[in-house]
């Protein structure tokens, strides 16, 4: 897709395919880490994936201004769309942050910055890591 396209998308378009992009990092990283059971890695993948989560990740980039412009742009359009779904487990602000925050995944895959979703994606991982160990 180009680039234009792909800023044109509304931000649950881009969500969509952000959920899909960062479900295969998780799923990647959990493999690399040697995990192959699939209960287990259903449960540890729960981790990274959970709207509660991919919020504090958010605080976490937004609060450490470790984001583009740019990516701040395409969080926000994810963040303040209106979806008929409700959030089943988690809060209103968590789950539009969560939104906000996979829109934000599937901008930089679709307009191929693959390397910055790399080093991005990389840091939230990482970052989920420290902080379940600290707990």
């Amino acid at each position: 897709m180009e680039s234009k396209q792909a800023a044109l998308l509304n931000g649950l378009a881009l969500a969509y395919m952000g959920d899909g992009i960062y479900e295969v990092y998780v799923r990647e990283h959990l493999l690399a880490a040697g995990d192959t059971k699939p209960n287990e890695l259903h449960r540890k993948a729960k981790r990274y994936v959970s709207a509660d989560n991919q919020a504090d990740v958010m605080d976490w980039l937004l609060a450490e201004e470790r984001l583009s412009a740019d990516e701040e742009i395409y969080f926000k359009r994810g963040r303040n769309s209106k979806s008929n779904t409700k959030a089943k487990n988690a809060s209103h602000r968590a789950y539009s942050y969560s939104t906000g925050f996979e829109a934000m995944i599937g901008w930089l895959y679709l307009t191929n910055q693959l390397d910055r979703l790399q080093e991005l994606v990389q840091q939230c991982l990482t970052w989920i890591d420290e902080r379940e160990m600290r707990e």
